[in-house]
């Protein structure tokens, strides 16, 4: 047993400066406080999320990121301990009223998943939650949706939610309550993914096989979290089967994929591995050589590689070590005539990280941890012949070396107080060019960037009364960079009171900060954004937001919420009219300007938790303006995902045991873009031709609505359970009515006339995979 003195000088003034904590003591005598972690009983895998209450008394709590629990009971009245986690059989466990401390709870997984829940994972209900504009989605109920070419995308699930919608079509971005793509903070295992797309934006990054679980939050943000104005979503990787070894995969018309976990030590450390690869470049081979007198090559994959170890050194210490690799190459090349030419683009993350989780006594846990992050791009062109050769390379990353501490504690079951401190080390390569060739040789590149971020949070989960619950907390931040510190506290509230047996009111403002933005030219997610840092000269972002709602759960399990919404965005980037990655021979921060972001509107959610069917529905009413100085002549303008209306449902049916089925309908208000209304002839620059050549008028920026977007997905699921192993056909098909969705729209000029021509991407697509367990 340790006592808090043997804690960091800093998490013991964490502890000790907070003067309520000492508010809802009870005296010791009269209390036991129980404690542990609730775990899988056939993997030992941690339950995110449980509930562990005593219902007789009407007091519960739920397990941290890491599967512990703490509870304080009467010991006198305490008798039975019941534990709740979706999937899994209710365990009702007798207390000892003499005795308390560890109480470690394994559970069952059902033989069939009766709930599939697009939206949370624990057993408390919605108005009970003082957390809002939230969700928990477990990975295994994500995979009931109908697919994308046969990959299960976790990220596309989240565009489901209302206040979600993607940035274009077929892509995994994320625009969340009118923000950017940049402004959302994805953690893989608690380290931040830059980039986390595969083919423009098409797929995410995340293999749905190797990962555990997954949080997002939409605003409320509890003061742990820090760095993006719009959104987190926290990914948990498995930890790994601690009994036997384990696999599952599958094989789809994209891509192929392979997880396997299992013990090396048997109860005390195990692994878990997975990896997946695309073979569209393998498969498109004889059409390109068809098409290019058999010299072309196509290079278009990806690959995914999860790592992870996990360590139980004691009942009190475990250790993981986790890691993720992943790239992307896109590309030509051709080879004729003794000449080859290629080009294309190269990009991709690896994050490492290890985590040493503390257990000092049953109300106090402690997690340290370090990581490593690196993203990349580098834009390529290369020519070799006979008499002369070319090389240009484009080269643009972010590289971070972190360290943190994190305390949860819980000195009874009215506070869950959690506190941490940390810093990390940034150093960025806006964009750095270099050209080689025969007769030449140069590199024009931007100074590397180096920055250092610090932060320290404290929050407080409070029961202040039977009906009002609040979270309270601060998140402190700094930023320092070249000669300039930035520093930041940031105030964050949110509370539910009840009003009625199953109706709660929820109210939450949230103070955020942004040290990093990311230069865009378009909304596909191009690998050729940029990311790069507040200076000197670029301000950091800033957002204050607030939400007012009210959630219902019926006696029929069915969660409803609605909730409005008010964000106002200060110093958001962009790049100046006519300014792009690729002008070279000026910085970049002389092509860019700063304003101002207002987005507003309210959400309506519909979510059915149980029965054979199940789903959600969703809707969005919204605003999203910019204003911008050196932009639009200094005018209100409608951001470019500004999308008025905003309708999901998604519907997951189980006929049997073997036979499920899903679908999803998605309309949404067409993007805004700007269109010319007029032209006339330049006198500035002639043609080819010699004559002058055509100049548009714009009247104002995004001042023209494509056409709304909507499309129908469904998907069945054949399942055959064997004695051992487990096998699937997975059925599916995209834009089921062939829907031509705008992607852009362009101008074209014929005998004088101009005329406007919409690009569609993707229609109607048909999938099948096959996925195994065993």
């Amino acid at each position: 047993m340790h006592s808090i003195t043997k804690l960091p000088s800093f998490a013991r003034f964490l502890i000790i400066s907070i003067p309520f904590f000492t508010f809802s003591y009870q005296a010791l005598a009269q209390n036991i406080t129980l404690s542990g972690f609730v775990s899988d009983a056939a993997s030992g895998e941690k339950l995110i999320g449980a509930i562990v209450a005593v219902p007789s008394l009407n007091i519960g709590t739920a397990t941290n990121t890491y599967g512990f629990y703490s509870l304080t009971v009467p010991s006198a009245e305490a008798k039975q301990l019941e534990v709740n986690y979706v999937g899994y059989e209710p365990k009702v466990v007798t207390i000892d009223p003499v005795a308390g401390g560890k109480l470690n709870i394994e559970l069952t997984a059902t033989l069939q998943l009766k709930e599939v829940s697009l939206s949370s994972s624990k057993k408390t209900p919605i108005h009970e939650r003082s957390q809002m504009s939230s969700a928990e989605i477990p990975i295994a109920q994500a995979k009931a949706l109908p697919t994308f070419l046969g990959e299960v995308d976790i990220l596309k699930v989240i565009q489901l939610l209302p206040g979600v919608q993607a940035g274009n079509e077929g892509s995994s971005n994320l625009i969340v309550r009118g923000g950017s793509p940049d402004q959302n903070l994805i953690l893989l295992d608690g380290v931040p993914v830059y980039n986390a797309y595969h083919l423009f934006g098409f797929f995410s990054v995340f293999n749905a096989d190797a990962l555990s679980n997954m949080e997002v939050i939409k605003g409320g943000f509890p003061a742990r979290y820090g760095g993006r104005l719009s959104s987190v979503i926290d990914i948990r990787m498995k930890e790994g089967n601690k009994q036997k070894i384990h696999a599952e995969g599958g094989i789809g018309l994209l891509a192929s994929r392979l997880m396997i976990e299992g013990p090396i030590i048997k109860d005390k450390i195990s692994f878990m591995v997975s990896g997946r690869r695309t073979y569209y470049d393998i498969l498109a081979r004889p059409i390109i050589k068809s098409q290019t007198d058999g010299n072309g090559k196509l290079i278009l994959n990806f690959y995914d590689l999860n790592a992870k170890l996990n360590y139980k050194i004691s009942d009190n210490d475990h250790v993981y070590i986790s890691a993720y690799m992943g790239s992307d190459k896109f590309g030509f090349k051709d080879k004729s005539n003794g000449e080859t030419f290629s080009s294309g683009i190269k990009w991709g993350n690896i994050t490492t990280v290890a985590r040493w989780n503390h257990l000092f006594n049953n109300k106090l846990f402690g997690n340290l941890t370090a990581y490593h992050s690196r993203y990349q791009f580098d834009l390529y062109s290369e020519y070799a012949g006979s008499n002369d050769n070319f090389k240009m390379n484009y080269i643009s990353g972010i590289y971070d070396w972190a360290g943190k501490y994190d305390l949860d504690y819980i000195p009874n079951n009215r506070h869950y107080i959690k506190a941490g401190a940390g810093g990390t080390y940034h150093t960025y390569t806006p964009g750095a060019m270099q050209i080689k060739g025969n007769a030449i040789e140069t590199t024009d590149s931007t100074d590397k960037l180096r920055s250092v971020e610090t932060h320290v949070y404290i929050e407080d989960d409070f029961l202040v009364t039977g009906k009002l619950k609040v979270n309270v907390g601060l998140h402190a931040n700094s930023f320092s960079i070249r000669s300039k510190n930035y520093f930041s506290l940031q105030p964050r509230l949110a509370a539910r009171y009840i009003l009625f047996e199953r109706t709660s009111l929820k109210a939450s403002y949230a103070k955020m900060n942004q040290y990093i933005h990311l230069l865009s030219n378009s909304g596909v997610g191009l690998p050729t954004d940029l990311w790069v840092p507040a200076t000197d000269k670029i301000r950091p972002m800033q957002a204050d937001q607030v939400a007012l709602g009210i959630a219902h759960n019926t006696r029929q399990d069915i969660e409803i919420s609605i909730e409005g919404f008010y964000k106002k965005m200060n110093n958001v980037l962009e790049y100046k009219n006519g300014a792009s990655f690729a002008l070279t021979g000026t910085k970049w921060e002389n092509n860019v300007t700063q304003g101002k972001g207002e987005a507003y509107g309210g959400e309506f959610f519909v979510h059915k938790k149980s029965g054979n069917t199940n789903g959600m529905i969703s809707y969005t009413l919204s605003w999203s303006n910019r204003l911008f100085p050196d932009l639009n002549e200094g005018k209100v303008f409608p951001y470019k995902y500004d999308r008025r209306h905003d309708f999901k449902i998604a519907l997951v049916h189980k006929f049997s045991k073997s036979i499920e089925v899903s679908g999803e309908w998605i309309f949404g208000t067409g993007n805004a873009m700007s269109i010319p209304t007029a032209k006339y002839y330049s006198s500035v620059t002639p043609n080819n031709n010699g004559d002058w050549a055509y100049s548009y008028y714009y009247p104002s920026r995004n001042n023209y609505r494509m056409a709304s977007y909507h499309r129908l997905d469904i998907g069945a699921k054949f399942t055959k359970v064997k004695a051992k192993s487990t096998r699937e056909w997975v059925l599916g098909v995209y834009n089921l009515y062939n829907r031509k969705n705008p992607f852009f729209i362009y101008t074209e000029e014929n005998n004088g006339a101009t005329t406007f021509k919409q690009v569609s991407l993707l229609g109607i697509i048909p999938s099948i995979s096959y996925n195994f367990k065993f």
